[in-house]
């Protein structure tokens, strides 16, 4: 292990993040080059993507590639600073896990359209391991409904993320927004030798590299390959920085906890709650694709794509001042009224988006 300075680790971190990015750039150019059947789906199902041109879903890859890449630096640079102790190291190991499987259940499904059920398999299984390893939410001292919790937004996110992917530039900027977030919860912690901290940094690189080919117009899709391992992987740094960050099992506590974690994923509830609701309300099955996600309806309205995406990178970006406001000005002064307030915040912009695709969908009928 390299001894470095605090000077020398941010440089280091500035070199690997624009390395990086310029990776995650170059080898998306070569995917979209020599790419011509992966990832591009069976025109004849139901239409799932906004725009009608087949494009290569394979953006996901570098991700998984960057992440890989950033723990193999970590291990070269800063072994042994953080995980030292043996819980930290299955813990990590069981986040490894969880990701690859996401991973390699998306790769399949964009290559040969995999059944829904075995999906949905893989993503309780990616919940499953994350439990195992010590990754679960902690907000009720109670470990069914701790657990329970857990699976559900593990498997929950999941879906949203990959749910969300529906048009250009959409879940690769709102999931910028969220890693931009947890990053700010271990900087102000002086937790920057963590191991999560370089895989974060590799994988917002990743994110950045690839926004250059999926911004609208976009050339390619990060596909279920990317959608599914981003999905596990903000589930599981949103238990660690978010819902268990020195938690402790208090309910003004946890009623901080719950909401700064509604706030950084606000834009993939909102969105799936919308779907899953209408879905439901017409006797459709809220996991089947359509254009009636609140991002179409927006569309609908007369916005450009995007206007839409820079609509709900705002939306989420707007949730990281929240979090900084939440850590830096009221911090432990949180108290119930606190609660209140940004939970009204978070019911008027659901109220607000739902009531646009009742309005549509009373036009359309």
């Amino acid at each position: 292990m390299l001894e470095l300075s605090s000077t020398q680790v941010f440089w280091f971190y500035i070199a690997f993040g624009v390395c990086a990015t310029l990776f995650s750039f170059l080898i998306n150019g070569l995917f979209l080059k020599f790419t011509r059947t992966l990832g591009v789906k069976d025109q004849t199902e139901s239409m799932v993507r906004w725009s009608s041109t087949s494009k290569p879903a394979v953006g996901g890859i570098s991700f998984y590639i960057l992440f890989l890449f950033s723990i193999a630096c970590y291990s070269i640079l800063f072994e042994g600073v953080t995980l030292t102790k043996e819980n930290d190291i299955v813990r990590f190991l069981g986040v490894m896990a969880a990701c690859s499987l996401g991973f390699v259940v998306g790769l399949a499904d964009d290559a040969y359209n995999t059944k829904p059920f075995l999906k949905f398999f893989a993503q309780l299984s990616s919940a499953v391991i994350l439990i195992a390893t010590g990754t679960s939410i902690n907000i009720s001292g109670i470990s069914a409904i701790d657990y329970s919790l857990t699976v559900l937004w593990v498997v929950g996110l999941m879906n949203s993320i990959n749910m969300l992917d529906n048009m250009d530039g959409i879940t690769t900027s709102v999931s910028i927004s969220v890693i931009i977030a947890v990053m700010y919860m271990l900087v102000v912690n002086d937790e920057t030798l963590n191991i999560y901290f370089i895989t974060l940094l590799g994988v917002l690189a990743a994110l950045i590299g690839f926004m250059y080919y999926n911004w609208n117009p976009s050339k390619m899709y990060m596909g279920d390959t990317g959608s599914q391992f981003l999905g596990v992987f903000l589930a599981a740094i949103g238990i660690l920085y978010l819902w268990n960050y020195d938690a402790e099992i208090n309910f003004r506590i946890q009623t901080k906890q719950f909401i700064v974690a509604l706030l950084v994923f606000i834009v993939p509830i909102i969105d799936t709650t919308t779907v899953t609701i209408n879905r439901l309300l017409k006797g459709q099955s809220p996991f089947v694709g359509g254009r009636d996600h609140t991002t179409h309806h927006l569309s609908y309205l007369g916005l450009s794509d995007r206007q839409v995406a820079l609509s709900f990178f705002g939306l989420s970006f707007l949730s990281v001042i929240f979090l900084v406001i939440i850590d830096q000005v009221i911090a432990d002064d949180w108290d119930y009224w606190h609660f209140g307030i940004f939970l009204a915040y978070f019911l008027l912009l659901f109220g607000f988006l739902y009531g646009i695709t009742r309005i549509n969908k009373a036009k359309e009928s």
